[in-house]
């Protein structure tokens, strides 16, 4: 799902990065206020997951790769926003230091992954655990559910920004300047292997996790008023 250099037009790039940095603002203005003292380490490790989990990804033809993100269980635990943070972390490192992604992409990554991904995923698992007890079974349902759903709803995103690119940047005789795949190739090839591949990988280890925290942690998982 990291898009490279060179799949997305500058515009179509000055674009992500516009939205994305009043988000950015947004983030670490509520991280700030929101976060404890005792979860900083807890932001900090799942920045560290997100960044592992995301090296194990798998070229798709027609796309980029796919791999699962890890957002949706960090969002889970500490809220969206910080969620947010953590990914862009991991995203900017990567890009940087690893080649994984595109600096000029930076802003289409975290808008897929940092912000679509675990706002979606937060929203899905808080619908579906309603006023479920912590220890209750429907909150591992509902993990698995929002992991797999979240990244699906990112790679959909992934797969349209690429398929519209041939529809602005063509040159006089029709080449397409930028991503070559329409969204007859580019959508089916992300949305397909990440609903049938990666999308399960994120389910079962954010599922797995939570199952975990229940029995050790389960303080972790307490609802807490303030806004996430």
């Amino acid at each position: 799902m990291h898009i490279p250099d060179g799949y997305l037009g500058p515009a179509t790039c000055g674009f992500f990065y516009a939205v994305m940095l009043p988000l950015w603002t947004i983030a670490s203005r509520i991280v700030k206020k929101n976060l404890s003292a005792k979860q900083v380490p807890i932001l900090a490790i799942g920045a560290s997951f997100s960044f592992v989990i995301m090296m194990f990804n798998v070229p798709i033809p027609g796309g980029t790769t796919g791999h699962a993100v890890g957002g949706v269980l960090v969002a889970i635990l500490l809220g969206p926003w910080a969620a947010s943070i953590a990914i862009t972390v991991a995203l900017v490192i990567q890009a940087l230091v690893f080649g994984d992604g595109g600096i000029t992409a930076i802003g289409a990554n975290c808008f897929n992954m940092a912000f679509v991904l675990p706002f979606a995923g937060y929203y899905i698992y808080k619908a579906i655990s309603h006023k479920s007890p912590v220890d209750s079974n429907r909150r591992v349902i509902a993990a698995g559910i929002a992991g797999w759903a979240a990244l699906a709803i990112a790679a959909a995103f992934a797969g349209f920004e690429f398929g519209i690119q041939p529809l602005f940047y063509k040159t006089a005789t029709g080449q397409t300047l930028y991503c070559p795949y329409g969204l007859s190739v580019a959508l089916p090839a992300m949305l397909g292997e990440h609903l049938l591949v990666f999308g399960w990988v994120e389910a079962i280890v954010t599922a797995l996790v939570i199952k975990y925290l229940q029995k050790q942690s389960p303080e972790l998982l307490e609802e807490r008023r303030k806004d996430r």
